[in-house]
């Protein structure tokens, strides 16, 4: 017990260099935790951007482009599918519920996307998080939209405001269908995900902006439709881009998945969300491979203060060092009190950086969902970061070695002799 004492009070009587010493290793420990948690975080964000949904189905292409279009709402699809091939399996006995999309147009920048009031009531991410709608109702007549939370907050959208929509996708510039305006009637509630940056309108709503186009131009000025003789039980909605789907019982969402590639009415292709997303985050694993990288030089910078701090101190404890000696102390015990110095230093570094990661997130986690929809969660530390933390634990203690051996090799008369 006399070595851990004499360690903890030489540290003590050296209080501002072991302040400096342990706020460095912190830091280093918090930004290694912080980067890990903001790549798991960012992971499990992306994979929870839909829930409870067992089946995306559009036209036949790639997995990816399906996935990019139907849940990101990026890109464009390849074709649509008719609705007819919509109603088939959403009357069918073993689905439980469906949410229709139809994309193609946007408005300074955002996407719109035309769906069913079933999108509001069965849409879910992050597990068991649904649609709450912050302000007004849900989109129900022809020429209504609901916003998402970041497109009312950059375009400081209210409700009743009118909206035009662009026909395409496109920051400005394109054809607008200016005859027929949209008015807000709700904003949804942050959710961190891409719905947050898209518009929402009735599926009728989308056939009615291009009720008079013909081979995708739009009518001679004068000939449109006036808005007032548009209703909602005249327009049949032929067709859609994509929609989503939950069986009654997951096992028969595999079987439903061979059927729709293999549905005879037009070319369909249907994707489990998580196997999609999970291929699509491979694709992009290097930001990951990058991140850890970050985190193995936060550490080694770390690691190089306290090495600093300790082999330069070794000058002023010429005299501690051998005084020690001379009463007694072998240099085997003085090795192992310069190690058990470090071992406290980096000890006490990984609690404090540990700590104030935790109290970090506990205060910034709602900041830095809204202002950059990353959901952190706050969870104990993985098996990952308590692999890091005892590689810390165990680097910053050999690191002690060095200046350990150092005093180690200093003979006593070098320790007596007064240096002019």
């Amino acid at each position: 017990m006399i070595l851990p004492r004499l360690a903890y009070h030489s540290l003590k009587n050296r209080k501002f260099t072991t302040i400096l010493t342990i706020t460095s290793i912190a830091i280093s420990v918090a930004l290694l935790l912080g980067v890990e948690k903001t790549r798991l975080g960012a992971r499990d964000s992306f994979n929870n951007t839909i829930s409870q949904t067992d089946l995306i189905i559009g036209a036949r292409s790639g997995p990816i482009q399906l996935l990019l279009y139907a849940v990101f709402h990026m890109g464009d699809a390849t074709n649509n599918i008719s609705y007819q091939s919509y109603l088939h399996y959403k009357n069918d006995p073993r689905v439980e519920w469906t949410i229709p999309y139809s994309l193609g147009d946007s408005h300074r920048g955002f996407r719109v996307v035309a769906t069913s009031e079933e999108f509001y009531q069965h849409y879910h991410y992050r597990q068991d998080h649904g649609l709450v709608l912050a302000q007004g109702k849900a989109a129900s007549d022809v020429f209504d939209v609901v916003l998402g939370a970041d497109v009312a907050k950059q375009l400081h959208y209210q409700l009743g405001q009118e909206v035009v929509l662009s026909h395409g996708v496109s920051d400005g510039g394109g054809l607008e269908h200016s005859d027929k305006p949209f008015h807000v009637v709700g904003i949804l509630d942050k959710t961190a995900t891409p719905i947050d940056r898209s518009l929402y309108i009735t599926l009728e709503g989308m056939e009615a902006i291009h009720i008079d186009w013909q081979s995708g131009a739009p009518p001679l000025p004068g000939h449109e439709t006036p808005v007032e003789k548009i209703k909602k039980e005249n327009i049949k909605v032929e067709q859609i881009t994509a929609f989503l789907l939950r069986t009654k019982s997951r096992i028969q969402a595999i079987y439903l998945e061979r059927e729709v590639d293999t549905y005879e009415g037009e070319p369909l292709l249907a994707i489990i969300p998580g196997v999609a997303l999970s291929q699509l985050w491979q694709g992009i694993s290097y930001a990951e491979d990058g991140l850890r990288l970050i985190t193995v030089f936060v550490v080694l910078s770390g690691f190089l203060g306290m090495l600093i701090a300790l082999y330069t101190s070794l000058n002023e404890r010429r005299r501690e060092m051998a005084i020690l000696r001379a009463v007694g102390a072998g240099p085997r015990k003085i090795l192992f009190l310069l190690v058990l110095e470090s071992t406290f230093l980096t000890l006490s570094g990984i609690i404090t950086g540990t700590g104030l990661v935790y109290l970090l997130l506990s205060v910034g986690q709602p900041i830095i969902e809204r202002q950059f929809g990353l959901y952190l969660p706050i969870k104990p530390l993985s098996m990952t970061e308590w692999i890091y933390l005892s590689a810390t634990f165990g680097g910053g203690t050999l690191i002690g070695l060095v200046p350990a051996w150092k005093a180690f090799k200093n003979a006593l008369a070098d320790g007596l002799t007064i240096r002019v």
